[in-house]
């Protein structure tokens, strides 16, 4: 079963708002390591309290804040922004 990434509206039009070489980096490193036949949870980092439910990706300064869901072997990315901004 390979999972594969998606992007919710809201963290896409947070992504073309970042410049174009930290867009390349961040799509190839969710394509490269979190896409695939291998569990997305072995890159990510689970979040704590309230949102327990979600999953942080750090690509340089930028973490992508997502949601593993399991039935549908989909990482939904909510969020893609600077880390004082992206946990809000």
């Amino acid at each position: 079963m390979a999972w594969s990434v998606n992007f919710d509206p809201r963290a896409f039009s947070e992504l073309k708002k970042l410049d174009p070489q930290t867009q390349t980096r961040i799509i190839r490193f969710l394509q490269e390591h979190v896409a695939g036949p291998e569990n997305p949870r072995r890159m990510g980092k689970a979040l704590k309290g309230d949102k327990g439910d979600l999953w942080r990706y750090r690509v340089g300064d930028y973490p992508a804040a997502g949601q593993i869901q399991d039935e549908r072997s989909v990482v939904l990315v909510l969020r893609v922004a600077r880390r004082r901004e992206v946990y809000r």
